[in-house]
């Protein structure tokens, strides 16, 4: 498509204020047709040879990260390179990510010199955390006399990734606590115990449990050998995050189920440093992701490429079918962590009984989020008669919000009610000190 530039429009402008003189002057009339037609005339010859140019005249290569993460803006660079005689100016209007933001760069003006390449760096920020893609180009190519655009548009596939915030080593930097270890010069003793950890066999002797004899290793060295277990150190953590309604309500501009996902990375990564399996499961009406208990930097890795799409919705959340699926895929016991909230006993009855039913098998910490200002509304003092009835409301429901975790704790349920700023940092330190008890 061709569109006739400012230039063009500029001399047309500059004709029409000479077009009063015609009527002074009526010779002045016939020049000012034959220069219109002149000017038309050029317009068209400019715009025939710009008719030329394709999409493959210009090539544009972007090098970007492989990933982004919220808080921290990076430089992505440009390479343009123009396959044309001569110069050319192009005006640029990309399809951004709408995870991501360029500013006002979104939309720029270009030079580019024939046989030679034109590199631009801007710096982008990431707005929103996500999957998501974009990367079309919108460019008008100046024609040779400057009087017309040729547009065009380049497809650059653009799929990105915004992660949640990242805090701490970055995920390739983070060693293990065991690659620690070797790199400090320790070695791991081996504890023998009531594990279920095979650790070596040995001749039996009066006193052993008849249980722990293996009779296959007995037939072939024709003398009672029995098995010894060592106990097990590497135990696997389970995070559980409600998608559904309960934590779509917002906390100081944001979702809170962004503090959440949050709060589930850092407790990944705490639990990847203690040499743990970690998993994850997100549901809401559905369960919409399942990892299954895995160790090390490529669990982590997995579990971060699921965070980055987690999203609430505006559903009831089905408890029975999330804690079932849960139960039967996951046999091993394991820590398992429940992100979520209530309300009362009667709104939030699943959820209690359902989050109960995990032990004994499991060991059970729901992690509710509390609303601060409920708490404010709770404790502000009324000076008129309608916040008087505002804060009886939000002490019953505080009340009411309280009797539930207190059924929750009494079916053995380990609660950490918090609100969504602290999240991350309490279920950190919770799970630090259930380590440090030997809780599972």
């Amino acid at each position: 498509m061709i569109l006739p530039a400012r230039r063009w429009f500029a001399g047309a402008a500059m004709l029409a204020l000479v077009a009063p003189l015609a009527l002074a002057w009526p010779t002045a009339a016939t020049w000012l047709v034959t220069l219109d037609a002149a000017w038309l005339l050029l317009l068209a010859v400019d715009a025939w040879r710009s008719a030329a140019i394709t999409a493959d005249d210009i090539t544009v290569r972007r090098q970007v990260p492989p990933a982004f993460s919220l808080g921290r803006p990076l430089p992505v660079t440009w390479r343009w390179e123009a396959r044309l005689p001569r110069p050319v100016v192009v005006r640029v209007a990309e399809e951004f990510p709408s995870l991501l933001s360029l500013g006002d760069a979104a939309e720029r003006v270009l030079r580019l010199a024939p046989g030679s390449a034109l590199y631009e760096t801007h710096v982008v920020t990431p707005v929103a955390r996500g999957k998501g893609g974009g990367g079309a180009l919108h460019l008008r190519v100046s024609s040779p006399w400057g009087l017309a655009w040729r547009t065009l548009r380049v497809e650059t596939p653009w799929p990105v990734t915004v992660f949640p915030t990242l805090v701490g080593a970055s995920l390739r930097a983070l060693p293990t606590q065991s690659q620690r270890r070797r790199e400090a010069g320790l070695r791991a003793a081996r504890r023998l115990g009531e594990g279920r950890a095979f650790e070596s066999l040995r001749e039996w002797v009066p006193g052993d449990e008849t249980r722990t004899i293996d009779w296959k290793a007995t037939a072939r060295r024709r003398k009672p050998m029995v098995r010894q277990y060592e106990d097990e150190r590497r135990q696997q953590v389970m995070i559980a995050i409600d998608a559904g309604r309960m934590l779509t309500a917002e906390y100081e501009g944001r979702a809170r189920l962004e503090y959440v996902v949050e709060a589930a990375l850092q407790l990944a990564h705490a639990a990847v440093d203690h040499d743990d399996d970690i998993g994850l499961m997100v549901f809401a009406d559905v369960v919409q992701r399942y990892l299954a208990p895995a160790r090390g930097r490529r669990a982590l890795r997995s579990v971060l490429d699921a965070l980055a799409t987690v999203h609430g919705t505006l559903v009831e959340p089905d408890y029975p079918a999330a804690f079932a699926l849960l139960a039967q895929r996951n046999r091993k016991r394991a820590l398992a962590i429940v992100f979520t909230d209530v309300i009362d006993r009667t709104a939030s009855d699943a959820l209690v009984s359902q989050v109960g039913a995990l032990r004994p098998r499991h060991l059970p910490l729901a992690v509710a989020l509390r609303d601060p200002a409920l708490d404010r509304l709770a404790t502000a003092r009324a000076a008129t008669v309608q916040a008087a009835f505002e804060r009886a409301a939000a002490e019953e429901l505080l009340q009411a919000r309280e009797a539930a975790l207190a059924d929750m704790r009494g079916r053995g349920v380990l609660v950490l009610d918090v609100p969504p700023a602290g999240a991350a940092e309490a279920v950190v330190a919770q799970y630090r000190v259930l380590k440090r008890r030997a809780a599972l």
